[in-house]
């Protein structure tokens, strides 16, 4: 299966060294240009060099600038981008923010997030514990409310 990202879980991941989960998990991680400008543009944010350094992460243009500008009402550019070229691509989305998931579920586009992500890791048998990692997320300061923490926990049964 293939995922197209945008910053949030690639971030996330990042904070904790698991980034390389995308890989492993997924035959084919693409992220549009404007997500992979806006993680690595400062070397110094979380994340930016993990991903510069990202050599399976394809950096994709998406050519339909109609529809990113009319993304472009609710949400920023890399998002709008996201969520255009999973639809494009007919592939799910991994993506945390609430307002950006809503959009994108709209507009038919199958979503994840990063916990998600961990949970399709421990399933695939990548990753022991969900809870670890989530513990670590918060450490790191990925917020999470208690209620998707729970719930997490209960769909990887570590609960």
């Amino acid at each position: 299966m293939s995922l197209v990202a945008n910053a949030g879980p690639l971030i996330a991941l990042a904070r904790i060294g698991k980034l390389e989960l995308l890989p492993a998990a997924y035959a084919e991680v693409l992220v549009p240009n404007a997500v992979y400008q806006e993680i690595t543009e400062d070397p110094l944010l979380p994340g930016a060099q993990e991903v510069a350094q990202a050599g399976w992460l394809s950096s994709v243009e998406v050519t339909d600038s109609r529809a990113v500008a009319r993304m472009r009402f609710w949400l920023d550019q890399g998002e709008s981008e996201a969520i255009v070229l999973a639809q494009d691509r007919a592939m799910p989305l991994a993506i945390d923010e609430r307002r950006g998931r809503r959009i994108a579920a709209a507009f038919g586009v199958d979503i994840t997030g990063t916990v998600g992500i961990l949970l399709a890791c421990k399933r695939l048998g990548l990753i022991d514990t969900v809870t670890v990692l989530l513990d670590e997320l918060i450490q790191n300061g990925v917020r999470l409310s208690p209620f998707l923490y729970e719930s997490a926990r209960r769909l990887a049964q570590e609960a």
